[in-house]
């Protein structure tokens, strides 16, 4: 059994397929992006090629839970 502060067993190059080798990956390269109050959402195919952008997105959302709201506080009956 591994401790936590071992090191990564070597494997040979030869036994990696090619698609999965991180040779020249760069740590972090994307951190700054990614702020600590940042959520990173994944979106199906098919509704991202609605949105273009991430200022869509926001500007449906934001309309959305404004409807939502409006909603919640109408009383039904």
């Amino acid at each position: 059994m591994k401790t936590s502060g071992s090191e990564p067993e070597e494997i040979p190059d030869d036994e990696i397929l090619p698609e999965y080798s991180l040779k020249g990956a760069v740590r972090g390269k994307y951190a700054r992006y990614f702020t600590a109050d940042t959520k990173v959402v994944v979106l199906d195919p098919d509704v991202a090629d609605v949105f273009p952008d991430a200022t869509s997105v926001n500007s449906a959302l934001r309309a959305l839970s404004g409807i939502i709201r409006e909603r919640a506080q109408v009383p039904v009956g």
